[in-house]
């Protein structure tokens, strides 16, 4: 007969291959606080309610107690004998205290325990993850503070469109970051039910109180339908999400800093801490932390395609497939949380050339909008008119091989007669700035305001 805790019915050994691929304990350990978490609520309630007796209750209490000790001090002894978290946790328990330990299980199921572990696990991480993404928008709300006057290129397609500051630039991804947290926040109010008493997947004929469980671990309500609660893994879902549109962000802004680094561009410098060396060639200075943000994205993106994967053909209730939604989500959440600690880094230790910003913000003939403004505010021209009249225009310079406020006043004359010499007024990149002063704009009254009013919000959090 097998000794299995679940080998009742069985006579024979099982395969290795078998024991190989069921084992779950090398990653789901990591479960151990949530696991001590639900089961004290769950023998709590189970005394309360006369199921188990209040003597047989605090022993399972303080062995399980004995066992969150040893977890914390990393001196608990986990086996791949007994496959997942839980029975570890359950083994150790009758180790401790004798038969007694085997009442603990009543009224409840691996399937109930589990999705209960992982949604107090994805509760913690999200609160984690807050917290570090408040932290990386005010970084960046602090450095948008002090370059709220900066000009730097404002591009679409890579290519130079109009001056705008870098303030405004990082204020972009605070807005960014604060939909990411948003999401989160989302995630966390659907993850926030209690499964526990759903037990296989039926329910219970035990006269639990899920009510009490589920205010005992601090969930808003249980769950409201037994097969739901253990066939679903939503919650992670819509976590794995959110962490891959926040990793989409992250990553892009780290291929900013990749570019800005380069010397074709050197916008920025990152010092010791974020860069490292060649092997062969030494006078480079790689910007690998940004790189190694951007390459990382796969992995988080590739748990929600995973996950997905796993969960679209399963019928319900629960099947052993499940066990897969563990490892991907560890990975990406721990990766998640890493790349947001060394942008906020990078954020902090990154130097800005603000002379070779401003040079590069009037090149492409990046003020040709404000020309074309300017002949609509002025002489009340029909915009695509304006427009046409300005491509004019730049063809001009860019035979010329000049910069539009570099033309005379006659040759800006010969293409558009009325132009007056107030025109020159809104070709320099200072002014094109500054005229932006629409809800939302790059002008440096605006983005200051705006970069304040973050940073009253993340201050009132922190």
């Amino acid at each position: 007969m097998t000794s299995k805790i679940w080998g009742g019915r069985f006579q024979g050994a099982t395969d290795a291959v078998l024991e190989a691929i069921n084992v779950s304990i090398d990653f789901d350990k990591r479960l151990g606080a949530q696991d001590i978490r639900g089961s004290l609520a769950h023998v709590a309630m189970l005394a309360d309610r006369g199921i188990v007796s209040t003597s047989d209750a605090e022993q399972i209490k303080q062995g399980l107690l004995q066992i969150q000790k040893e977890i914390e001090s990393g001196t608990f002894q986990f086996s791949r004998e007994f496959e997942d978290i839980h029975m570890n946790v359950e083994t150790r328990l009758a180790t401790l205290i004798g038969p007694v330990a085997g009442r603990l299980h009543t009224a409840r199921s691996r399937n109930d325990q589990v999705a209960t572990d992982f949604r107090l696990y994805i509760r913690d991480e999200i609160d984690i993850l807050d917290r570090q993404l408040a932290d990386l928008q005010l970084a960046l709300a602090e450095r948008a503070v002090e370059e709220a006057g900066s000009v730097m290129p404002g591009f679409t397609h890579l290519q130079s469109a109009q001056p705008v500051t870098l303030g405004h630039h990082l204020l972009a991804y605070v807005e960014m970051i604060g939909r990411d947290r948003g999401r989160f926040h989302d995630a966390r109010k659907r993850a926030n039910e209690c499964p526990l008493g759903a037990a296989a997947l039926a329910g219970t004929s035990f006269p639990i109180d899920r009510h009490q469980t589920a205010k005992t671990l601090a969930f808003d309500r249980p769950t409201a339908n037994s097969l739901d609660s253990v066939s679903d893994r939503d919650f992670v879902l819509e976590t794995l999400a959110a962490a891959a549109i926040c990793i989409t962000h992250l990553s892009r802004f780290a291929e900013e800093i990749v570019l800005w680094t380069t010397p074709q561009f050197a916008f920025i410098s990152l010092s010791d801490k974020f860069t490292t060396g060649s092997s062969i060639m030494p006078q480079k200075r790689n910007p690998d932390a940004a790189e190694l943000v951007r390459g990382k994205s796969g992995r988080i993106i590739g748990a929600l395609t995973a996950l997905l994967v796993v969960m679209k053909g399963l019928p319900l209730a629960y099947s052993k497939d499940m066990q897969e939604d563990k490892e991907g989500a560890f990975d990406a959440l721990d990766n998640l949380a890493l790349c947001v600690a060394a942008l906020a880094g990078m954020v902090r230790d990154m130097k800005i050339d603000r002379k070779r910003l401003k040079l590069a913000a009037g090149a492409g003939y990046a003020t040709a909008t404000d020309l074309a403004d300017w002949l609509v505010q002025r002489l009340n021209l029909p915009f695509r008119e304006a427009h046409h009249i300005t491509g004019r225009v730049v063809a001009v310079a860019e035979a010329r091989g000049v910069g539009l406020e570099e033309l005379s006043l006659q040759e800006l004359q010969d293409v558009e007669p009325r132009i007056t010499d107030e025109l020159f007024a809104v070709l320099g990149v200072d002014n094109s700035v500054a005229s932006r002063t629409s809800y939302g704009g790059a002008a440096p009254d605006n983005v200051r305001a705006a970069a304040q009013s973050w940073l009253n919000c993340l201050k009132a959090i922190n």
